[in-house]
């Protein structure tokens, strides 16, 4: 093997350590059983590509011939049976489709047992029988490519998202599996071009898998969130909406009037929420509310309860004591920190500035014996009032409302 062919297939192999210790790190960081699929295809089907180039011969001659004749005429099949489940699994096996659960995993198991058998046979086979056994590695390798390829089409049939990138991805492993095996065949004829361009597509093979790996656990994990997300809990933002709000403000109410004090209910009207939907797209309105939720809670504290009343109005609950700071200090801060521009995405990835249109409603009262729904309604009555004065509100402009329900 030439220098430069050893330049070739070692930038390859420094290729895939990256994207192998960007794996490990994602299993350490998400700890999932995508993720960790993810590792293994990567170790695995990674170490096959290697081996099959002839790199370790190059760098270790002494290597045992008959040890590397079997890995690779077993490896690379055993990668694509593996690469093949793994593949079934990402498209949602059986629970997304039944036929295309069976395509893969039986398939899978059908390759293995014939890597498994080439794996024997190579153990016994004189070497001079390496090119056969090699040549029927690939046409067994060829099983998984193909399986992949029709189960990846009828996912971008049905509708998947991400199937028509991965079908993208299919193809690279085609070529990438041509080219590998071409070259561990030694076909003359073949130079230096064509095994850069094999490399090339190996790492790009990798890279959309990987990419597109993470993608799907992101996107499982997220599902995943959502799916534990505590019932009265808005899934945007976190905090607590409808029924777990009055709650969480009646036990507020309750644990403050048990200590003598007094609570102050203030609300955060967002009257201009929607007003990017029509130039940014609609959903634009969920950064809005995850931004603001973020400063709101910053600002209030993780003493007071903050949650939302509905999509254009925070809620916060703070109660007072001689042990507690003053709340003026606290609204002046809520005020600050909420009404500074902020910049969202719309539908093109491109930056959209929001200014915040406010309205702020505070009302103090003794909670003994009050109803939250009264208080929480005289709050938002006062925040809307307070909309049509300017954005930018001076620090007198803040009024505390008293009040006492029976």
């Amino acid at each position: 093997m030439s220098i430069s062919e050893i330049a070739v297939w070692s930038a390859m192999l420094g290729g895939l350590l990256t994207l192998a210790a960007l794996a490990f790190a994602d299993v350490v960081g998400s700890r999932t059983r995508g993720s960790v699929r993810n590792l293994l295809f990567v170790l695995v089907t990674g170490a096959s590509c290697v081996v099959i180039t002839g790199l370790p011969e190059a760098f270790f001659p002494n290597l045992p011939k008959r040890l590397m004749m079997v890995l690779k005429v077993s490896l690379g099949p055993s990668a694509g049976a593996m690469a093949l489940y793994f593949l079934g699994n990402w498209l949602g096996g059986v629970r997304e489709d039944a036929l295309m659960h069976r395509l893969t995993a039986w398939g899978a198991s059908v390759v293995l047992l014939a890597s498994m058998s080439l794996a024997a046979v190579a153990t016994q086979a004189p070497l001079a029988e390496f090119r056969v056994l090699l040549l029927a590695a690939a046409v067994v390798n060829l099983v998984p490519v193909l399986l992949a390829f029709v189960a990846v089409m009828r996912a971008t049939k049905l509708g998947d998202p991400l199937a028509r990138w991965m079908l993208l991805a299919i193809g690279c492993l085609a070529m990438m599996a041509t080219g590998l095996y071409l070259r561990g065949l030694e076909v003359p004829g073949l130079g230096l071009g064509a095994w850069a361009l094999t490399a090339a597509v190996t790492l790009v093979y990798f890279l959309m898998a990987s990419v597109l790996g993470l993608l799907r656990n992101r996107h499982n994990r997220e599902l995943t969130r959502l799916s534990r997300l505590q019932q009265g809990a808005d899934p945007a933002t976190g905090l607590p909406t409808g029924s777990a709000l009055l709650a969480q403000v009646e036990h507020a109410f309750w644990r403050t009037a048990r200590r003598h004090g007094e609570c102050t209910v203030v609300c955060l009207y967002v009257s201009n929420l929607y007003e990017l939907a029509e130039t940014a797209g609609p959903g634009v309105e969920g950064q809005i509310l995850v931004t603001l939720a973020a400063r709101i809670r910053r600002a209030a504290g993780f003493r007071c309860v903050v949650g939302l009343y509905h999509p254009r109005c925070f809620v916060v609950v703070t109660m007072a004591d001689k042990h507690q700071t003053p709340v003026p200090e606290m609204l002046t801060h809520l005020r600050g920190a909420v009404s500074h521009p902020l910049t969202v995405m719309d539908e093109k990835k491109s930056r959209q500035l929001f200014r915040p249109r406010l309205g702020l409603g505070v009302v103090t009262l003794d909670p003994e014996g009050v109803n939250p729904m009264d208080v929480l309604n005289d709050a938002e009555r006062h925040a809307l009032a307070k909309v049509l004065m300017p954005s930018r509100l001076m620090e007198n402009d803040i009024e505390t409302v008293p009040m006492q329900l029976s």
